[in-house]
Order: structure tokens, then sequence, then C-alpha cells
């Protein structure tokens, strides 16, 4: 038999029952005899097994390194990286604006001071007139005889001469109830005017009484009673504690409202009367209106012509009052501010129609559009004025540039008689 095929006997252990030294006791369960090839080959299982198990446990071994390693790298990388903070957007500070025209606050700043109201003449012997150009709003008002007196006022702007100083009147009140308690000068006023005036909330400054001359001018080549002016800087010094600037009479966007029309407002006419027949005309390289009486610029003291970034025609209600103004028998014209009426504003070429209403003398009024949204102006000085029910109102269309036929320029009346 080949050595391969023998049968290996198994020793029975000494110390084993039925060994050696076990005498009687139970005979052993006879060995499992395995040939030398059966053996070799649960030696080879056995020795794979063991290889298969260390295999395992390397690679687990690694594994565990590797994990640590990424969890240290990451751990240095994040320690080395450079720490994160929360940076914030600080908002915008927005620049201070004068109340009174919306343009930027000379230096930053609106001057701690109140309105100071300026009343002037505006008589043919009144003109040329002084510092118009210089207010922030200026007021035309309809007085007795189909004239017109103006109120400038001043905020953030001063000047050096203003005038000429005329007598105040019944629409003024109206006018300066707005003003948040401003500086009023004007040269008098027949007795009931002057004690609507003392009832009004304003600071009355009459140069027709004693104590004022510190605030009264007089250049040459005028003559009584169109030779008195003022500065506002002296007028400003009468009220040194009051340093409240007025709530704003406007509301102002750098752009046209919605809906605006190019062109649609390069003039409007305005004839109060033949001595009073206001021109404003659009002057598209300056961006403001030039005002003209019947056709003829409006020249000021300087040279300068009159001119208004917004001129904003308010139609009001008007009566003839008991009061006689002069001896030849011209009565009060009273204006009635509060309440509605129809309304056109001019800005940057274009003309926005619409309504104004005010519900009291203290408020300014409010200016709307046709379609609810309000009407707002350019930011820049503001002439209003106060058209009397019955004088029309021509607004001036320019022709559209795409026309294959040069139009004549167009007129929009916007009120009749």
């Amino acid at each position: 038999m080949p050595d391969d095929d023998l049968p290996i006997p198994r020793t029975p252990d000494a110390g084993a029952p039925g060994g050696a030294g076990g005498a009687g006791d139970t005979p052993p369960a006879d060995p499992t005899i395995l040939s030398r090839k059966e053996l070799q080959a649960q030696r080879a299982g056995s020795s794979r097994t063991k290889w298969w198990v260390l295999g395992a446990i390397a690679v687990l071994l690694v594994a565990a390194v590797a994990a640590m390693v990424l969890l240290t790298g990451s751990s240095a990388a994040k320690k080395k990286a450079a720490p994160t903070t929360q940076t914030t957007t600080a908002p915008v500070p927005v620049a201070p604006t004068c109340p009174l025209t919306g343009t930027p606050a000379p230096g930053g700043v609106v001057p701690a001071r109140p309105a100071l109201a300026t009343k002037i003449g505006n008589y043919t012997d009144d003109r040329p007139s002084s510092g118009l150009n210089q207010a922030d709003i200026v007021f035309e008002e309809p007085v007795e005889g189909s004239y017109t007196r103006l109120v400038a006022v001043f905020q953030c702007q001063g000047a050096a001469l203003v005038g000429d100083l005329r007598s105040a009147r019944q629409p003024d009140v109206a006018i300066l109830s707005q003003l948040s308690n401003p500086l009023f000068v004007h040269a008098g006023g027949i007795n009931p005017v002057l004690a609507l005036l003392a009832g009004a909330p304003i600071q009355d400054k009459n140069v027709l009484n004693n104590g004022f001359a510190s605030i009264t001018l007089h250049p040459s080549g005028r003559y009584a009673p169109y030779s008195t002016f003022t500065a506002t800087a002296p007028v400003w010094a009468l009220a040194p504690a009051d340093s409240s600037p007025p709530a704003p009479v406007f509301t102002y966007s750098a752009t046209p409202p919605p809906g605006a029309v190019a062109g649609s407002g390069v003039g409007v006419h305005v004839p109060f009367s033949t001595e009073a027949d206001v021109t404003w005309t659009w002057n598209a390289v300056t961006g403001t209106y030039l005002r003209a009486y019947s056709g003829a610029p409006d020249k000021l003291l300087d040279g300068k012509q009159t001119a208004a970034t917004n001129v904003v025609i308010m139609t009001v209600q008007t009566t003839i009052g008991p009061w006689y103004e002069n001896t030849e028998g011209g009565k009060e014209v009273e204006v009635t501010a509060a309440g509605s009426g129809p309304l056109v504003v001019l800005r940057d070429g274009v003309a926005i129609t619409g309504t104004w209403s005010r519900s009291s003398l203290t408020q300014p009024a409010t200016l709307t559009a046709p379609n609810g949204t309000p009407i707002t102006l350019h930011p820049g000085n503001t002439w209003e004025e106060l058209a009397p029910q019955g004088i029309p109102v021509t607004v001036t269309v320019k022709a559209p540039p795409s026309s294959p036929t040069p139009a004549p320029v167009g007129t929009l009346v916007t009120t009749r008689p």
C-alpha cells in the first residue's frame, strides 16, 4: 500500500480514561483516522481561514488609520483657516434736503432758521424786482384791479437785496399759514388785513412800524413807494431763538411721474391782466422755465431773467370783498384757499394736469393726478400761480419729433372761463 494511503495511528492520552493508568475505565471511542491528503487539506483550509482573518484585520487597521489622518488633516485645516466674520452693509446715509426745494442742503446741513416771507409788488413801476431767483418758493396772488402781487419765501438760501416791499393782502394769510410760523416782512396794509395777520400763525414784521430801520434798504434810482427793499440776513437776525425749519410744502422726485409725456409742457400762459400777462417758457439747456410779461423777458435788477424749476398753477375761487384798497375804489380780492380745484404742474418740459385739495390753511395743498397718484415736483425752486376762476390757463405742447411733416406748436387749454 502506498505511504500516502497508510493509516496514521492515534495514541490515546496517558491521562485520559482508558489510558495507561485507567484500568477498568471505559475504553475510548475510536479515533477519527485521516489520510495524509485529508490532513494536508485540513491544515491548508485552516491556514487559508487564518490568512483571511488577518487580511480583514489589516484592512480594518488601514481604514482606521486613513480615517484618523483625514480627521486630523481636516481639524488642522480648520485651525489654520482664517476666522470668518459676518459683515453687514451699513445703510447709506440720506443727505439732508432743503424743505422748500427738495435740493441738497448747503454744506449738508439744513439752516436752523424759519421760513422768511417777503411781500413784493408787481405793478409795472415795481419792476424790476430783486431776489426772486434766490427764493425757494414764490407765490403769485391776484389783487385789486386784476393786478398781482408776490410772496417770495426764503429758507435754504438768502439774498442781499429783496423787493420792492409792498403792503399785505387777504390771500397772504392762506399762503403764510402753511409755512410753520414764518417771519413775514411787508410794508403795511389796510386795517382789516393787518387784523387778519395778527390772528395768523406768523411773525409779523411790518417795516412801516418803528424799530425796523435795520432791515430796510433804499437802493438808488428808485422812488417811493417803490424804493423800500430788505435783505434776508438782518431779518433772520430779528429771531435768533427760532431755529425751526418749516415743514415741506411740496413733494419731490428727480423724474416726472409715470405717464408724463415729454414735450407736453414747454410753456404756459396765465393772463391775469394786461399788466400781468404771464408766460413761462421751458429752456432745456438750463432745465428751467423762463418768465415773461406780454412776451418781454422778466428781467430782475441783476439783469437775469426770472426762472423757476417748477410752475404750479392752481385755479382758485375768488370774490370781491368789502374793503377798499385804494382811493380809486379798488376793493380787496379774497381768495378761497381751502377746498379743491383744477391744477396744472409744469416740470422738466412736461405738463401734468390734476386737482389740488387743501383741508385747512395750516396744511399745504395736495397735488393729485387723475389716476389718484401724487404729483411730484423736480427738486428746485417753484412758482405757484393762484389763478382766479375764469382765467384761461393755456399749456403749450411741443410737436413730436417723429412727425413726418413738421407740425406747428399746439396749445392745450386746461381751464376755460
